[in-house]
């Protein structure tokens, strides 16, 4: 391959991975977006109802976004093996993914970690290495085997090697649970009726310095966003270029707890992609045709030898 066939491959190249990066800019299906604090118990008001007609425990559940506050880090809480640790021994270099759940749920919080788990598995990133999760239990009476069970049965799923290593299930007693979950703005309660919490749903990402960043919202998980929120909070830490790529032509909204496409930006990359593309398309024309000049300069000087004469022949 010629130095110029090398080029016109290095542009087509660019121009090949542009196009990869805008097809993954296309926005998903925002048919399970649910708003922030929206309980997702299964219940649905009917349109124009008034809000009193909501039973009582699903008006006080869900969640109050305190981005960029932090969570009480010197919480002290237990492991699943029993152990005492402060939930801080979880931060400090990776972002943290946090679920708030009770181990022995019948119904949404086994969906929760079963849709995070899933979303997880689909990444590139690996937990323990690039992020670790924390599902803590808003129920005081569950205890660490049950925590080391529940760790087990989602594990199952999560098929990343050394995947165990990052992920914490962790229980505390009442004051440590409510102090953490009210930092964090988990609305929870129990509901006397049904013998149950009534609890949102969703999750939460946050900073390695243990600031609230993004909550995510539902019993879905798109991977594209919840590897945007784990690159996101880890602010450059953690990702590709591709990422940057995506942040800069996707926006959080704190409405629906996804990423958003914005057309202005991504125009404005497209712009500069094409731009990029045809600028090094015209200099490796430019190149090409100085060398074709050069080569046919060289050749017009050598003058050919004569056919007959041999050095040191005899006239």
């Amino acid at each position: 391959m010629s130095p110029g066939d090398a080029s016109a491959s290095s542009v087509s190249s660019v121009v090949e991975i542009f196009v990869l990066a805008v097809s993954l800019m296309i926005p998903a299906s925002p048919a399970n977006a649910q708003m922030g604090g929206v309980p997702a118990a299964g219940y649905k008001r009917e349109a124009g109802a008034p809000a009193s007609t909501m039973p009582a425990p699903l008006r006080e559940i869900g969640f109050d976004q305190n981005i960029n506050q932090h969570v009480p880090l010197d919480t002290e809480l237990n492991d699943e093996a029993g152990r005492a640790v402060r939930l801080g021994d979880y931060f400090g270099s990776r972002p943290v993914v946090l679920a708030f759940v009770y181990f022995d749920c019948p119904m949404l919080c086994t969906q929760v970690l079963s849709a995070m788990t899933t979303a997880l598995d689909m990444l590139s990133l690996d937990a323990g290495h690039d992020f670790d999760v924390v599902a803590v239990s808003f129920d005081p009476r569950e205890t660490p085997p049950q925590a080391e069970d529940r760790k087990a049965l989602t594990l199952e799923r999560y098929h990343h090697t050394g995947g165990a290593a990052g992920w914490h299930f962790l229980t505390g007693n009442q004051p440590a649970i409510e102090r953490l979950t009210r930092a964090a703005g988990f609305r929870y309660v129990w509901d006397e009726q049904t013998r149950q919490f009534a609890h949102p749903t969703g999750i939460i990402v946050l900073t390695p310095d243990g600031r609230l960043a993004r909550y995510l919202f539902g019993i879905e998980y798109g991977p594209r966003d919840l590897r945007l929120a784990i690159v996101e909070a880890s602010e450059g830490k953690v990702g590709s270029a591709v990422d940057s790529l995506l942040l800069y032509c996707y926006h959080y909204d704190p409405m629906t707890g996804r990423y958003g496409f914005l057309v202005l930006r991504a125009l404005r990359v497209a712009g500069a992609a094409t731009v990029l593309a045809l600028g090094s398309f015209v200099l490796v024309m430019v190149r090409r045709e100085r060398r074709s000049r050069l080569d046919g300069g060289i050749r017009s000087h050598v003058a050919p030898r004569p056919e007959g004469r041999r050095s040191g022949a005899s006239a």
